[in-house]
């Protein structure tokens, strides 16, 4: 059976046997891993085997491993500062900031992938210019730091052996609302947003997958960007020339409640040209995938460009002087922020 587009969460830290039928069932192509679903390193591991055994291996397995106030896994993982750090040292040692930004990518991904998770969803690339739900998510506030500093991320991200997923396009960090609460609105004009399209527009050409917004951004549609065919393939794919993955925001954000329920998100996501989408909410998930039916589109593709594959096991990098002192230098800027 081939992977579909849906990603799912899971309610708790094991497998029951309800979500073991709903990973079987073919509009599910991977799942997404929360903190709830996390204790520590073993029962990750053994619950990531568990989600491969259900479907013979073929289920995309991703998490938010971002750093600072979004790092879903951190007993027994290097506690990471969030990207603004990075920014903060780019100001005036800025080689050292990009030194900093492969660390973190390249520690990030071998921890990550050495449970048997395929992808973090990062970097950020959204700006830091106030928008308090992406706020020190952002590397900085200027488009020329963000876009350096993030080919050094995703270049760490890449020797670890780990695809990335940038978001969130077409840009979260210029509108002050949360699209997680409320229905999210930037009304400026299209010209106004050439710096928060910059980093996604330099660096398409190196990125695996794009994560789109929830923003309506009114320049160019009516609709929140990852229901919008306009922003979808018009800008993102046909301006921009990206031809990775897209994938959804969380269907379950209330920034998409103008698109109707889980449903109607769903069909109209798709319809934008999204080619996975998440729901992250166990329940909401679990009600979705019994009501669908047995027509999905093939994602073998999409699925197979962020599928990860360790260059080396964490036990032979931690063997390496210079990787231990990259985790220790990490640590120490998450406690000293």
């Amino acid at each position: 059976m081939n992977p579909g587009p849906l990603i799912i969460g899971l309610a708790s830290t094991s497998l029951n046997g309800a979500e073991t039928e709903l990973l079987k069932h073919p509009a599910v192509g991977g799942v997404i891993i929360f903190s709830r679903n996390f204790s520590g390193p073993g029962q990750l591991k053994g619950l990531v085997a568990a989600i491969r055994a259900a479907r013979d291996g073929e289920l995309l397995i991703m998490v938010d491993q971002e750093g600072g106030r979004v790092q879903r896994l951190r007993e027994g993982f290097t506690p990471l500062p969030p990207l603004a750090v990075l920014g903060r040292w780019h100001g005036q040692y800025p080689d050292r900031a990009r030194d900093l930004a492969y660390r973190h990518g390249r520690v990030m991904a071998a921890e990550v992938l050495e449970t048997g998770i395929d992808l973090s969803l990062a970097p950020v690339l959204d700006l830091d210019r106030g928008s308090a739900v992406i706020g020190d998510r952002a590397m900085a506030s200027d488009p020329d730091t963000v876009i350096d500093l993030a080919g050094w991320y995703i270049a760490g991200m890449a020797d670890a052996g780990m695809a990335c997923c940038a978001k969130h396009f077409p840009g979260h960090g210029s509108v002050v609302g949360d699209s997680h609460d409320e229905v999210v609105t930037d009304c400026r004009p299209f010209a106004e947003i050439a710096d928060d399209l910059a980093p996604f527009a330099r660096l398409a050409n190196r990125l695996s997958a794009v994560m789109m917004a929830h923003v309506v951004q009114t320049s160019r549609d009516e609709l929140p960007a990852g229901y919008s065919p306009v922003w979808v393939r018009e800008v993102l794919r046909g301006e921009l020339g990206f031809a990775g993955v897209v994938i959804s925001d969380d269907l379950c954000m209330s920034g998409g409640a103008s698109i109707g329920d889980v449903r109607a998100r769903l069909d109209a996501a798709l319809a934008a040209g999204c080619d996975l989408a998440l729901v992250c909410q166990a329940g909401p998930a679990a009600e979705l995938v019994v009501e669908l039916g047995d027509e999905w589109p093939d994602c073998s593709a999409a699925v197979a460009t962020l599928r990860g594959s360790a260059a080396f096991s964490l036990e032979e990098q931690l063997t390496v002087p210079e990787f231990r002192a990259w985790r220790h230098s990490l640590k120490q800027l998450a406690e000293n922020r």
